[in-house]
């Protein structure tokens, strides 16, 4: 089984708006990301986008649509498409999300939370064997945003995930921005959050921004909605997670309200800088 390979690096979510000035010169840029679900066709331009920046770049194909958390059987469709979509491309990385997003064949275009059982954890175990498996790759797991709890759980999150990366051997997506919007919302500490995070399992970490509001007693709500830079509060707690690990393949997710390229390449420049940093620590 292939192992997640991304150069230790930061790189960036692509987007096709962005494509002509990346295309303009060598851009600084570790990897790009795409999410696997827009590449399922068989050609047209976002095929012939893609395949030009394979040809200089290292990828990363991050799923949205397996619902991994469904107590649903995997769409096997989907997940021969999937497996097209990777021999085609050959990526460093593929990973997806602990949620589900489908039920009965209809597909909620969300990723929702899921209860964290002992049932749970063994249907989930079960989906990522099956992904391994057709694949022929490790898949990488990302930790969920969230926004409630369920009253059956009664497993904790880091244990649930270390759980799965002991039964399956698949590796971790860790979310730094998800940290950090779950632990405000469920008022708990995101340092005590990474220090029970199986943190040896990750291949791969996401930065992003999200918003602030209130809920319905006025306490504060996070919400992931990877529409601003990321955030000073994700910045250090990124940082307090590269000081414990070293250097790990680091993107910047921006999903809406895209900016122009230069801003984007300028919050992978600044991730780059605290990998950097962490690298020159290790040397000195």
């Amino acid at each position: 089984m292939k192992s997640s390979q991304l150069p230790c690096l930061s790189g960036v979510g692509f987007k096709p708006e962005h494509f002509s000035a990346i295309n303009s010169e060598r851009q600084p840029i570790g990897f790009f990301e795409v999410h696997a679900e827009n590449y399922m066709g068989a050609g047209g331009p976002p095929h012939a986008r893609l395949s030009r920046l394979r040809e200089d770049y290292s990828l990363s194909i991050h799923g949205v649509g397996l619902s991994i958390g469904s107590m649903q059987a995997l769409d096997q469709d989907h997940l021969q498409r999937l497996k097209g979509l990777c021999g085609r491309y050959e990526p460093e990385s593929f990973s997806e999300h602990l949620a589900w997003s489908s039920h009965d064949g209809i597909f909620l275009n969300d990723l929702l939370p899921l209860p964290y059982t002992k049932a749970t954890l063994a249907r989930v175990a079960e989906h990522i064997d099956q992904v391994q498996s057709v694949l022929g790759r490790q898949m990488l797991l990302e930790n969920p945003a969230t926004y409630l709890f369920f009253e059956e759980s009664t497993i904790p999150e880091t244990a649930f995930l270390t759980e799965l990366v002991g039964r399956t051997g698949c590796g971790l997506l860790l979310d730094v921005n998800n940290v950090l919007v779950a632990c405000i919302n469920h008022k708990l500490d995101p340092s005590k959050y990474l220090a029970d995070f199986p943190i040896e399992a990750v291949g791969e970490i996401h930065l992003s921004g999200h918003s602030e509001a209130l809920d319905d007693v006025g306490a504060p709500l996070l919400i992931d909605s990877h529409d601003t830079p990321v955030t000073d509060r994700v910045w250090s707690l990124y940082s307090e997670v590269i000081s414990m690990t070293g250097r790990i393949a680091s993107l910047v997710e921006w999903d809406n309200n895209v900016p122009h390229w230069p801003l984007l390449r300028q919050e992978a420049a600044a991730a780059q800088a605290v990998l950097d940093s962490a690298a020159q620590r290790v040397a000195a």
